[in-house]
């Protein structure tokens, strides 16, 4: 991890002054603790796509634009970004993070590392697990009672990973 933080920083800025970094792929897969580790290394701020309000039904793609619009096109432009945390154990928005420009900035999720943003990354690590896996994990995590919805979304994923071709831009793959 050490030596990735080292070739990140040693990136030119992508996005404004910062070294956007996306860690994508499909739930389950382990991007949260990847995104976690890579960012004490880097030092830096982690924003999840959990951090957002994701409607099951509007699929992966359904939060992004206010990770865009609040954080990314400010932060291009020199600005502070920031947004409001979305609490899913009380179903409600928490309090406002600020998001400074910085040397480095991690965003995880699924979608972090869509096309319509590549210009603005400066490194994307795409994270995969065997679908049992990834299954095994989201249940654990979620509860059993949540299967069908997982099934959808895994589908849903499957889908939306094919026509972004989001993993044959990645810089690096892993494989959890």
């Amino acid at each position: 991890m050490i030596d990735l933080a080292s070739r990140i920083t040693g990136l030119a800025p992508s996005c404004g002054p910062v070294r956007l970094v996306a860690v994508d792929g499909p739930a389950g897969s382990g991007k949260t603790t990847f995104a976690g580790r890579l960012g004490a290394e880097l030092g830096c701020q982690v924003i999840h796509s959990d951090d957002f309000p994701v409607p099951w039904e509007e699929g992966p793609g359904g939060w992004f634009h206010l990770l865009e619009s609040q954080v990314l096109r400010p932060l291009q432009h020199g600005r502070p970004g920031g947004f409001r945390r979305y609490d899913w154990v009380r179903g409600a928005y928490a309090e406002q993070v600020a998001v400074p420009p910085a040397p480095a900035l991690v965003i995880e999720g699924v979608g972090t590392a869509r096309a319509s943003v590549a210009d603005l990354l400066a490194y994307t690590v795409w994270v995969e697990a065997d679908d049992a896996e990834r299954m095994r994990r989201v249940l654990e995590r979620d509860g059993p009672e949540l299967e069908p919805r997982w099934r959808e979304w895994f589908a849903a994923e499957r889908e939306w990973f094919a026509a972004d071709r989001t993993k044959e831009r990645a810089d690096l793959v892993i494989r959890t």
